[in-house]
Order: C-alpha cells, then sequence, then structure tokens
C-alpha cells in the first residue's frame, strides 16, 4: 500500500497574484548626483548654443537622454520633497503668513489670494492643503493633472490685474536656468506678475507680505559662489523693488520672501558678472541684470 505524501499547507496569500512592488526611490547620492549632472549638461547645452556648435549641442542633448531626460530629473527632484529629504519646501512659506493670514479675514474657506507656482511638481503641498490660495500651477514638463505645461519666460504677460498674482514660488526653479543673464531675466520678469495689494486685503501685516515672491535655492549658489553671496542678491533684488521679508538657511537649500513695492517703477542698476570670492572650490553661480 503506498503512503500518500502529505503536501505541504499553502497561505492563503499563495492564491493571490503577485503583490506589485514600487521601484525603490533615488538614494540621496544618487539623486544629487543626477540633478547636479543635469544643471552642469543644460550650462554646456547653453554654452554650445551660443557658439553655434550644433554638433556638440546634440551630443549634450543625447547624453541628458541618455540620462532619462527631464522626466528622471524631475523624479529626483519629487525624492528631494519627501519628508526624509528635506521635506515641501513651502512648508517654510506657510509658516512664514500663515500667523498674517490666519490674524484677518482670510479663512482656507475663502481663498483670496492668487499664487502662481513656477516649476510645480505636485498639487499637494502645504500651499494647496492650506486653503488660503488660488493656484495656478506651470512647469516645463507637467508630471501631474492640475498643472500647466508651460515655460514661464513665454506666459503670456498679464493685461490686468485679474491675470496677476499675489505671490510667485520659484522653488529651486532660478538654479536650473542655465545661464546668468537668464536668471536675471526670469527673476525681472517676476515683476510684471505680481499686482498690487487689494482694497480688500488692506490690513498691514498683508500690505507688509504682499505682492511677494518665494525664493528657494541650493544653499550653496549663495553661501559658496564666486559671483553671489547675501550682500549682492539683495542688492539685485533691492534693484528690481524688492525687500526681504523673511529668510532662513539649512545645510541643503536657502529660502527667502521678497516683497515688491507696487510703486516701483526703476529700472534698477544693472549687475553684471563679477567676482567676490576667491577660492579654487567655488561654484559659478551668478546672476547678471541690465
Amino acid at each position: 500500500m503506498t503512503v500518500k505524501k502529505k503536501r505541504p499547507q499553502k497561505s492563503l496569500a499563495a492564491g493571490r497574484p503577485p503583490v506589485l512592488h514600487r521601484p525603490k526611490s533615488i538614494s540621496r547620492k544618487s539623486t544629487k548626483a543626477l540633478i547636479n549632472r543635469v544643471h552642469l549638461l543644460e550650462k554646456r547645452k547653453q554654452q554650445a548654443k551660443s557658439k553655434g556648435d550644433i554638433a556638440e549641442e546634440a551630443a549634450i542633448n543625447a547624453e541628458i537622454k541618455a540620462l532619462g531626460g527631464l522626466e528622471r530629473y524631475q523624479e529626483a527632484s519629487l525624492q528631494g520633497q519627501r519628508h526624509d529629504r528635506g521635506g515641501d519646501s513651502s512648508r517654510v512659506l506657510m509658516e512664514w503668513l500663515e500667523p498674517c493670514l490666519s490674524a484677518h479675514e482670510l479663512s482656507p474657506d475663502r481663498p483670496h489670494l492668487r499664487m502662481l507656482e513656477v516649476g510645480a511638481l505636485s498639487t499637494q503641498n502645504a500651499c494647496s492643503k492650506s486653503g488660503y490660495f488660488e493656484i495656478e500651477r506651470i512647469d516645463l514638463n507637467s508630471q501631474a493633472g492640475g498643472i500647466l505645461q508651460q515655460d514661464f519666460m513665454e506666459r503670456p504677460l498679464p493685461r490686468d490685474d485679474s491675470k496677476r498674482f499675489d505671490v510667485i514660488s520659484l522653488s529651486l526653479v532660478l538654479n536650473f536656468v542655465p545661464d546668468p543673464r537668464g536668471r536675471g531675466d526670469m527673476l525681472s520678469r517676476t515683476t510684471q506678475f505680481l499686482r498690487a495689494p487689494e482694497q480688500g486685503l488692506g490690513s498691514e501685516s498683508l500690505k507688509a507680505n504682499f505682492p511677494s515672491l518665494f525664493l528657494v535655492l541650493p544653499a550653496p549658489c549663495v553661501a559658496n559662489s564666486r559671483y553671489l553671496d547675501e550682500e549682492r542678491l539683495a542688492a539685485i533684488m533691492e534693484s528690481l523693488g524688492y525687500s526681504k521679508v523673511a529668510s532662513k538657511t539649512t545645510q541643503r537649500l536657502v529660502y527667502y520672501l521678497w516683497k515688491r513695492d507696487p510703486n516701483f517703477t526703476g529700472p534698477g542698476r544693472p549687475f553684471s558678472k563679477k567676482e567676490i570670492r576667491l577660492g579654487p572650490l567655488r561654484n559659478n553661480f551668478a546672476v547678471v541684470l541690465g
């Protein structure tokens, strides 16, 4: 008599379809390396374009594509917004603005302020969840619904205040512009999209914060550049009619809130690419105006 072998008992999970495992996130080291490489390639591409070197420009485009293109760069940027990597930069903006917003008639149920978020990666950041803002989000390569695919430098200029904004967010956007003059042009262009405070928002604390520009940069752009430091950045912004309301520096990032004088007419003084720090380990981040 043959003894039947007892089959091992299967768990309930054995009959289920395989679980879809999410790919592991990009490591912090890989994220930084990818972002830095793309920035360097974009700078070299701009130089090749200015020289009319079509072959070099094509080769650089091919290398950027091999790295995954703008989509892969954005994935790396989104990784940087995770809580364990510094998180959502707009949380800092809300920390600064929440006191003046909550102290007045502005309420999360009745958004009164218009925000333009340039380089938006998500519709679920702190500003979006606050309920205080009517937000328009744009990006060169939209990755989500609710984000318009648009180049800020090609966005049509507003004809009246109904198309202007109370606050513009440039979070880790200016550093992606490949050349110093282009960065100056971007900062200058923000002034054309900001409106004067509405009569209904006439409290002194609101006037002290709006209209404004939220600017976030990698810390080395200001702390370790040959051509830019805190004093020079403040002078550049003042020449555009901005004054600093708040700032914060971490190991990785610098955050600024700049309030613009709606009565400023300009033009301000020009700024060339001038070396202000010496040393072989400095980076070449610069802003040129005029």
